[in-house]
């Protein structure tokens, strides 16, 4: 989900600045990239960058389905946690993701 998720947020990106970003080798994120592919979540395309060799990745409307469910369920399930604290604790959690978003923010 996460190489999904990365080609999603960066559309046509390549397999080296995929890797990059993921933290791993271009062969290693090729594999995954195959997989997804064979699976119709991704596809390679040709960029119309004026290099006719540059193959860019995007997500297909399939992988955008399965990102949106995911991403959903992840939302239902912490959501739910979140509402079986009691509101001390709830309250706390926000100030510290308020504290980290301040953190990471640009």
């Amino acid at each position: 989900i996460s190489v999904l998720s990365a080609v999603c947020d960066k559309p046509g990106i390549g397999i080296a600045d995929l890797a990059a970003r993921e933290g791993t080798s271009a062969p290693s994120i090729s594999g995954h990239v195959d997989r997804l592919e064979a699976a119709g979540l991704l596809e390679r395309r040709r960029e119309e960058s004026g290099d006719r060799r540059r193959i860019g990745l995007h997500v297909t409307a399939e992988g955008t389905r399965v990102l949106r469910d995911v991403r959903s369920r992840r939302t239902a399930w912490l959501a739910s946690r979140l509402e079986a604290l009691p509101p001390a604790e709830r309250r706390r959690v926000a100030e510290a993701v308020e504290a980290l978003g301040a953190l990471v923010a640009p």
